[in-house]
């Protein structure tokens, strides 16, 4: 006896739904709100934080973003330093400090593969572009879902920054 399975026609199946706000564990919304505050973390202390271990963590917020969750974080730290050297008198040892860096040459080192240019205070005249491997920047905000745009775009539409 020879069994036949029917199989639905992919077209026919419903498309995915848009990823919202609403739709996102709370755990990952308390982690875009605590990183959006301005505020330094590591993937290991927001871990610790909601009882889950680093690997889940990192496993759950790619699952309901679609982004990796320490990309996210480099990319949130960046911009934030973007944010401090174009308001702020601070020094770049300063800021390398305040957004989590041990070190300010790894800082820089950073920042200067991310924006192909060194950090300098207060000029004003940070420009971003994309990444040196040309792969467009995951932009995650708790009130809007997760995107995909060129950071050039976003920054010069008033979005990206910390």
């Amino acid at each position: 006896m020879q069994v036949i399975r029917q199989t639905q026609p992919p077209s026919s199946a419903p498309p995915p739904r848009p990823l919202t706000p609403t739709m996102l564990d709370w755990r990952v919304r308390k982690i875009l709100q605590m990183v959006e505050s301005g505020t330094t973390h590591t993937i290991s202390d927001l871990a610790l934080e909601f009882h889950l271990s680093p690997s889940y963590l990192q496993r759950l917020f790619k699952h309901q973003t679609g982004a990796s969750m320490g990309e996210w974080l480099n990319e949130q730290r960046l911009q934030r330093a973007a944010h401090l050297l174009t308001n702020s008198y601070m020094s770049v040892k300063e800021i390398a400090h305040t957004i989590g860096y041990q070190h300010a040459s790894s800082f820089i080192r950073a920042f200067e593969r991310r924006f192909a240019q060194a950090p300098a205070p207060a000029t004003g005249n940070i420009t971003s572009t994309q990444n040196a491997n040309k792969r467009p920047v995951m932009l995650i905000t708790s009130s809007c879902r997760c995107h995909a745009a060129s950071s050039k775009r976003n920054l010069l539409h008033g979005r990206g920054s910390v």
